[in-house]
């Protein structure tokens, strides 16, 4: 319990020093790759709760990204081009507003999707996850008033109170704290009675039947909670990137998520961030040694799947119980 205590706390400290690190060092590259990280390890907690505490391996995330993506995009957009939506609701470039849009209406997708999709178990669950995603993306590509294919480019970078956004190493400390409240978040609800009863629900559904509780409703719950996260993580990694596409929407996204909470550890706390610290690192080293930089990924990827278990937050801590 001890050493994965200090490994929840560690590792996110080890990003927020690399960041810092880097603006003493005035490798601004560097605080965007450490960006980069914070905003991926973000989408990978949301995948963790519905994951790690619920055992619903969803193909479908991007799904979630992708509408708060859109969410920043369609808002910045109206913003900036002084057109209001739907002919009355102005645009916006405050960032609290969009988080919150963006929260409520990748939340309110996860409503839907995960009413329909969890009449379904296993692998026809993980199907249907997965056709969600791809109906809204090629719905993305076939919305011409957003750029269709080609996606929405922002101009400027939407507005936090008190802070210059273009400034790289604010805009990473804005997403390192919000990743930090949200990892908070997720450990509480791990110890809850909720957290608890969405565990017990995972390992035996008929003796949480038996007690008087409902797994539907559960599950459900975790995967709204599941997809409002990732959507958040969606409007801010549109928003460091000043575009949005379809292809945040895109099963490959969906899979990247998932790729990065299995090398950190499937229901580790802090297994999404060390996940996301690998995976840019490795990304921003093998990208220099071939074009085919997945290849070694996936090889990496094989050997931890077979030789540890609980990702690499679980090789370290020594053990498997997890979520401490």
């Amino acid at each position: 319990m001890r050493r994965e205590t200090i490994l929840n706390v560690g590792i996110p400290g080890l990003l927020l020093a690399i960041g810092l690190l880097a603006y003493a060092l005035d490798e601004t590259y560097i605080i965007t790759l450490a960006t980069r990280a914070a905003i991926l390890a973000l989408a990978g907690v949301g995948l963790n709760i519905a994951l790690g505490l619920g055992g619903l391996v969803s193909l479908g995330h991007a799904a979630f990204f992708g509408i708060g993506g859109y969410a920043m995009g369609i808002l910045a957009f109206h913003a900036q081009t002084y057109m209001p939506l739907w002919g009355v609701i102005g645009g916006t470039t405050s960032m609290p507003i969009i988080w919150l849009v963006a929260v409520i209406a990748s939340g309110l997708a996860a409503l839907v999707i995960g009413a329909l999709s969890l009449r379904t178990s296993g692998v026809y669950f993980i199907m249907i996850t997965l056709a969600f995603g791809q109906m809204l993306f090629y719905f993305a590509i076939s919305w011409p008033a957003y750029g269709g294919e080609d996606g929405v480019s922002i101009y400027m970078r939407n507005n936090f109170p008190g802070l210059n956004t273009l400034v790289p190493l604010n805009f990473f400390l804005i997403c390192f704290a919000v990743l930090a409240v949200v990892l908070i978040f997720a450990g509480r609800l791990g110890k809850s009675p909720f957290g608890l009863a969405l565990q017990a629900t995972r390992q035996n559904v008929a003796r949480v039947e038996a007690v008087g509780l409902a797994p539907y409703k559960l599950r459900l719950m975790a995967f709204v909670l599941s997809g409002a996260i990732t959507g958040l993580a969606g409007a801010l990694f549109a928003d460091l990137n000043r575009f949005v596409s379809p292809s945040m929407l895109s099963w490959q996204m969906s899979g990247e998520i998932m790729v990065l909470v299995i090398l950190g550890g499937i229901a580790r706390l802090s297994g999404p961030v060390a996940g996301a610290m690998v995976f840019i690192a490795l990304e921003y080293v093998l990208e220099d040694l071939s074009h085919y930089w997945h290849i070694y990924l996936g090889a990496i990827l094989l050997l931890v799947v077979l030789f540890a278990r609980g990702g690499l937050v679980g090789l370290i801590a020594g053990r498997e119980v997890a979520h401490d």
